[in-house]
Order: structure tokens, then sequence, then C-alpha cells
């Protein structure tokens, strides 16, 4: 099974009443320090210009930058979810085959741009502006989507998806860091929250929202609104540059060479997991793959040492903190994506659920991830240390993949529903809290280079943990004397939940490992911004 299948399936009947946007304060711009006649506040502070607007005036861009950034952050991961649904009218329209490799690419190689492109865009960023990098993805998103709306065969709709890829990339990246650079204090809290919600409504309403404009509009038009959704987006840029402040480096060249070198490793990585349940996870193709993955990664590393501006600054790496909060999303790839996965195929295989009971059942997991994000951030508001909202968020992870051990074929919904709300519980708590925390760990000037390695590490994870679960799955119901039938899937997903439980235990004594090693010394206490202003 690819890593993008089931997850558009499990979420088709979600309904999300929309969270209202908070009051923001709004970090205002840096002045230019080459123009006289923008001198910085500091420069004159008994004397502002009589024009200066008030503290509050800043609000309302802030917030429709704020929306921008979250318009656009929400068709990445809707374009991610919603294109399988149409992959039957795809292949019908196209000539291409059922099942065919040709249609499964127009999901993968997305998926492929996304995962090699994203701590490139990220360093970018930081070189040339967050802003302008973020406009440039969407405009290249935007102009793929378009090329998919107008393809004419599937070879050039899986060329015009790896480019979209490519701009959604920079989308993540890059708009995580202008929320760290645009926002200070609770309101930076709220906007993370407000980011993970959004991606997480992204990938759940995904199927929903593709699936009746391909009803009613056909397949292209899925294309087609994504492009007219980013329009909008690239329409507010201004807006955008005129209320955040960004810090850029100046004079900094990228490191093409090491840029190089990690899209390769990631390419090779990716499409190895891609492949891999298809060639055979010990043929000479998936091992050729991985091995040259491993080499790669270690010429990267060696690469960025000797390089003075290198793509990954590897002080972020050795910041313990850092390293902590970009961790936590690995954990949630194997702890909850993967239930958000295969978990449908077990409600309707083994408990004999139909295709609509099981989504709907699939709220109960997905909900939370809607919800608790904003909880999570006024938990924090309020005073609790962000590691221990962390903590708790692992906590439910484990707990949960523990509590799912009571599935069977005639568990009742009152005894399935509190394990699937608190592992959703655990995705929930902690989406867009670690990406602020994580952010905040670094300085502003890097902070487009930290959410690229974030994201690399988050998308990467989920296809490894996706890829893992169903070729160990599928290995485990052809092993099993019982056959192929439910009682097989049954017993290999009982052992996979203790796997699951396992590795999210590791990862989590991992996490407080590191956050106790870093201590107080690489960040601000309780996880404040390490900025100024």
């Amino acid at each position: 099974m690819r890593f993008d299948e089931g997850r558009t399936y499990a979420a088709s009947a979600v309904a999300v009443a929309p969270h209202p946007l908070p009051e923001f304060s709004v970090t205002p711009p840096t002045a230019d320090p080459t123009r006289p006649s923008q001198a910085p506040p500091e420069s004159a502070p008994d004397a502002p210009a009589p024009d200066a607007p008030a503290p509050d005036a800043p609000a309302a861009p802030g917030r429709l930058a704020l929306i921008a950034v979250l318009l656009a952050v929400f068709v990445v991961p809707t374009s991610i979810s919603g294109t399988a649904v149409a992959l039957p009218d795809i292949g019908a329209g196209t000539g291409a085959a059922q099942g065919s490799a040709s249609l499964q690419w127009v999901v993968n190689a997305f998926n492929l741009a996304f995962a090699c492109c994203t701590l490139v865009w990220g360093s970018l960023a930081d070189l040339i502006g967050r802003i302008r990098a973020f406009a440039l993805g969407a405009a290249v998103f935007a102009l793929a989507s378009l090329a998919c709306a107008l393809a004419p065969t599937v070879y050039v709709l899986d060329g015009a998806r790896a480019l979209a890829g490519l701009g959604g990339a920079a989308i993540f990246a890059c708009g995580s860091a202008i929320i760290s650079s645009a926002f200070e204090g609770p309101a930076r809290a709220k906007a993370f929250a407000l980011f993970g919600t959004v991606a997480g409504v992204g990938v759940a309403l995904g199927p929903t929202v593709s699936g009746p404009a391909v009803d009613a509009l056909g397949w292209r038009w899925i294309f087609g609104l994504q492009a007219l959704v980013l329009a909008a987006v690239l329409a507010c840029v201004p807006v955008i540059a005129r209320s955040v402040r960004e810090p850029v480096g100046g004079g900094g060249r990228l490191d093409v060479r090491g840029a190089v070198v990690f899209v390769l490793a990631m390419a090779a990585l990716t499409y190895a997991i891609v492949q891999g349940s298809a060639w055979g996870w010990a043929s000479a193709g998936t091992l050729g793959l991985l091995l040259a993955s491993l080499v790669l990664f270690g010429a990267f590393g060696a690469l960025a040492k000797r390089t003075p501006a290198p793509l990954l600054d590897l002080s972020a790496v050795r910041n313990r903190r850092f390293l902590a909060y970009t961790l936590v999303p690995v954990a949630a790839s194997f702890g909850f994506v993967t239930q958000l996965t295969y978990l449908p195929s077990y409600l309707s295989g083994v408990a004999g659920y139909s295709a609509s009971a099981a989504g709907t059942t699939m709220l109960l997991l997905t909900l939370p991830v809607l919800l608790l994000p904003m909880a999570g951030a006024k938990l924090v508001e309020r005073g609790t240390s962000p590691l221990a909202v962390v903590f708790a968020s692992l906590l439910c992870l484990v707990a949960g993949d523990l509590a799912l051990l009571v599935l069977g074929p005639d568990t009742s919904l009152a005894v399935m529903a509190p394990a699937m709300l608190v592992t959703g519980a655990g995705m929930g708590l902690s989406a867009g809290l670690v990406d602020g925390q994580a952010l905040a760990m670094i300085e502003p000037a890097k902070a487009g280079m930290a959410a690229g390695f974030l994201n690399t590490l988050r998308l990467g994870s989920e296809a490894i943990a996706v890829a893992v679960f169903g070729s160990v799955l599928a290995s485990l119901v052809a092993g099993d004397g019982a056959g192929a039938g439910g009682a097989a899937y049954d017993d290999a997903f009982h052992v996979l939940l203790w796997v699951m439980a396992g590795v999210c235990l590791l990862l989590g004594a991992l996490v407080a490992s590191l956050a106790r090693a870093g201590g107080e010394g690489t960040g601000p206490e309780a996880g404040g911004p390490l900025r100024r202003g």
C-alpha cells in the first residue's frame, strides 16, 4: 500500500467549525537601515512621527497576513489527501489504467518533491526573505495546479504534480517561518495553534472538498480550485510584507552543493519507501536505494562541516531542546498517522463496518486534532510549561495505542471511543505548539532553515511509519496460519499496536532526555522565544 492511500479515506466524513481568529499583537515591520527617512523608532524615542499608527493599528493587516498564510497551508494537505479521491476519474480522463504506476505517481510525485525540497526552501528563505520565498512557492504551486488542470496526459500531470510539491514545500517551510517572525508572546502561540489546526483540517477535509468537486465539476477542477485559492493568497502578499518583520541574511549564498546532495539523499530514501512494498523490502532495488541514501546523507553531513554557510546549520541539530521538539512529530507519525491510515481498513475488514460507518467512526480519532491545538496554546498562555504539554501528548500517544488493543470483531463503539479520542489527543495537543517552540530555540535569522528541517522530519517520518506499518502488517497477515482473513488481520494489527506504542515510548524517553540535557541554556525558560524585541 502506498503511504498516501489510507489517510484520505480515514476522515472523509469530517465536518469542522472553524476557530475564530483571536486578536493578534503583530510585530511591526523592521525599518530599512539604509534609508535615513525610515530610521528605526529607537533612534528618536521622544519624537514619533505625527502620523504614527496607534499600537493596535497593525492588528488588521496582521490578521489578514495570518489568514493568507493559513489559506495557503490549507491547500497543501488538501491537495495531498484530496487528490487520491480523484484518481479513478483521472485515470478515465487521461487513459491511464487503474492501479498503474503512472496513475499512482499523481500523488507520489507531489509527496516526493515536497519531502526533498522543504529544507532547501527554508534555507533559501533565510537568504532572500521568507515572504519572497513564500510568494515564489505559492506562485509555483498555482501555476503547477493550472498545468494539472490542463494536462493532456497522465505523464504531464505527474510532472506538474511534482512541480506543485516543490511549491508546497515552500509554503509549509516559509509559512511557519513567517508566523514565527510576525507574532510575539501569546499571539504567536495562538497563531501556531491555528497553523496546526488548519493543517489537520486540510488533511481531514481533502476528500470532503475534492469528492463533490469531482462529481459536480470534473477532476480537472480540483486543481483549478487550488490555483484560484493560491491566486487570492498571492494578492495578499503586499499586506504580508507590510506587517511582518523578517531578518534576512545579507550577502549570503545558497549552499548549492549541499542542496543537491540533500535532495538526492531524500529522493533515494523517499523513492525506496514508495516502491518498497511493490519491489519487496529485501529486493536489490530497495536496498540499493536505502544504501545510496545513507551514503548521501553521510556526505551531506561532511559537507556541512566544511561549508561556511551550510544548507543545514549543524549548530541547530546540536541544540538539544530544538531537537527534542522536532522529534515530537516523528512520534505522532508512528502513534497517530499509522492509525489514521490503517484503522479504517480494520474497522471495515475485521469489525464489519460499512465504508460510511468506518468514516464516521474515524471522527473520534480526528476531532481532537481539530479541537485541541488551541487548547494546548491556552495552557501555555496560562503558565503551563510547553514541555509539560508535549509530554502529555506523548503519553496520550502511548496510552491511546495501548488502549486500542481492546479492538476486536465485536467491540462496541462505547468501548473503543475513549482509546481513539486519547490517541487523537496525542496528536492534537502538540500540533502547532512544537513548531512554535522549536523555532523559538533558533535565532530569528535561521527560522526558515529550522522550519524546513522540522517539516522534513515530519513528512519523512510519516512516509516511513506508514510504509513500514503497511509492509509489516502485510507480512504478518501472509505468515499467519489463519490465512488472509479478518482473524489474521486482527492478530497482526494488535501486534503492531504494541510496536507503535513501544516506538512512541522510546521517542518520548529520547525527547525527555534531550530536553533535560538541553536545560535552560539552550533556550529561554519554559520555551520562551529566543528572539529580540
